[in-house]
């Protein structure tokens, strides 16, 4: 199946509304956002908090529905699908990369990036194990792979983390302040992988509350009440925050 929708767009996001019921009323988090991103991009996506990004995130990778509007990614509505047919369809094409790392606290950092390979039924089981000792040494944790998740610092929890989201190769890597709870140097280095990766043709999605992080990606888009204020290319270097 190929990486785009046919059009050269691995995700579009189309007119999508979300409303969350509070009390007897609705709020409307999502107010006709649309939004295309090509297969290799890298995308921030910015904007003061409570203002909608996470959720378009969640309507990205079928985490949530929108209330109306379409969300096509990898060639699917995703939409439309059931939760079955999300759940093989995130395992096969989306690596997510949550803040709080979301490592399986009983299984060693190995074993976590097994999973979802084991959940996919994806490469040999022979090959699993070995696919996810090169991962763990792509990020430099080859040597902390036998331990368990508390037992390391939560800099090399999220390396873990995208070792995980990168088991399956999926299309789209999607991001939700991956660097939010790390220090300054450790962000640098976080975020120094990603580069990587988009360098070497992945398409990376990313929300961010960190301004310098921000100013380093090529694509910045700005969600303001539940709409986007702003979507520029500004190469990594001129964009100057909200």
């Amino acid at each position: 199946m190929s990486n785009s929708n046919g059009n050269g767009k691995l995700v579009q996001v189309i007119d999508v509304v979300k409303n969350f019921p509070v009390g007897d009323d609705e709020v409307t988090v999502l107010k006709g956002i649309s939004i295309d991103v090509k297969p290799g991009e890298f995308v921030s996506i910015v904007g003061p908090s409570g203002n909608g990004k996470s959720t378009l995130l969640n309507m990205i990778t079928g985490i949530d529905r929108p209330t109306d509007g379409q969300v096509i990614v990898t060639g699917r509505e995703v939409h439309k699908m059931s939760e079955n047919e999300l759940a093989a369809w995130r395992g096969e094409h989306v690596g997510i990369i949550f803040q709080f790392f979301q490592m399986l606290p009983s299984l060693n950092i190995l074993q976590n990036v097994i999973l979802p390979m084991d959940f996919a039924k994806k490469y040999h089981p022979k090959e699993r194990k070995e696919r996810a000792m090169a991962l763990l040494e792509a990020v430099g944790l080859a040597d902390q792979a036998h331990k368990l998740p508390g037992m390391v610092s939560g800099g090399q929890q999220q390396r873990a983390a995208i070792a995980r989201a990168l088991a399956n190769d999926p299309d789209l890597i999607v991001a939700d302040e991956p660097t939010g709870n790390l220090d300054t140097r450790t962000a640098n280095d976080v975020f120094d992988l990603f580069l990587g990766l988009v360098e070497r043709g992945k398409t990376l999605v990313m929300v961010t509350h960190d301004k310098e992080l921000a100013r380093r990606v090529p694509r910045v888009v700005e969600i303001i009440d539940g709409r986007i204020t702003r979507d520029e290319f500004v190469g990594g270097a001129v964009w100057t925050g909200y």
